[in-house]
């Protein structure tokens, strides 16, 4: 397998170095995401919750503003947009330091994240849910997390069938990140998507071959903090899933991982200190 050389993210004019993987921390402004800790109630919390995670490591927060889990409802663009402006505008004023991206599949909220200060635009769709996101990420000049989905949030367990996953999956990355390629889209980030049109064994296998998806020769993105593999696998909550995280994405670490997305930041941290210093020791 070819070894990844693309290891930097250029954050508006900053560059941000992978070489060893960071974490980037989530943060949900919605009321119904699968994991009631993530919930944010106002911009204050919003802002306390981020400064927190800078302060145990983060350098990257995601601002979403659509649950994605199975089944979340849907909610208008306009809707999405007042839920995560005003905290990335809050975010960009009081902790100027940290980078902001922005979670969601529509480009008209993309445009005005980055306008109000976001720095990365993460599409759980791939670019398969709004046509003129992939134009539109090429316009505002800002990396781009490709994440592989099939379906919508809504009907995304309906379409977990592959000939061969592995395969199948990096094949319609491989066609999205052509697109983006020939629109001049220059910093591109890879997420296999666990969780997303995918079965629980689907993940493991996924996570099984994860070097696979380092045929891109570029950043890998994973995210699999307190998701249904982990909990249901062990037959617990969400909330009681953090051990659970810590284990896959020690694994993904392991297997190439770039950027941990987690609701638990210092945990991941730890992770990252100590599977780096394992390596370098070898």
């Amino acid at each position: 397998m070819p070894k990844v050389t693309k290891k930097t993210l250029n954050l508006r004019g900053n560059v941000l170095d992978l070489t060893t993987p960071v974490v980037m921390g989530i943060l949900n402004s919605t009321t119904d995401s699968f994991f009631a800790g993530s919930r944010l109630s106002s911009v204050d919390q919003a802002v306390e919750r981020a400064a927190a995670m800078q302060s145990e490591g983060a350098l990257l927060i995601d601002i979403g503003g659509y649950s994605t889990r199975p089944g979340a409802a849907d909610i208008s663009p306009q809707e999405e947009a007042d839920r995560v402006l005003p905290v990335i505008e809050a975010l960009t004023r009081a902790i100027p330091a940290v980078w902001i991206s922005v979670d969601t599949f529509r480009a008209s909220v993309a445009r005005q994240a980055v306008e109000a200060g976001a720095v990365l635009v993460n599409d759980v769709s791939g670019g398969t849910l709004d046509a003129r996101m992939f134009e539109t990420v090429a316009q505002l000049r800002v990396p781009y997390v490709l994440m592989h989905m099939r379906g919508t949030p809504q009907t995304m367990s309906q379409h977990s069938h592959y000939r061969d996953l592995v395969p199948d999956v990096l094949g319609e990355l491989q066609e999205q990140l052509a697109q983006l390629r020939a629109l001049g889209q220059a910093d591109v980030l890879i997420d296999p998507g666990f969780g997303f049109a995918k079965t629980p064994r689907q993940n493991f296998q996924l996570l099984n071959q994860l070097e696979a998806f380092q045929t891109f020769d570029a950043p890998l993105l994973v995210g699999l903090s307190r998701k249904s593999t982990i909990w249901r696998t062990l037959n617990v909550q969400p909330e009681e899933a953090l051990n659970g995280t810590t284990v896959l994405n020690t694994l993904a670490l392991a297997k190439g991982a770039d950027i941990l997305r987690v609701h638990d930041v210092r945990e991941a941290v730890e992770a990252i200190k100590l599977v780096t210093s394992c390596q370098q020791a070898a």
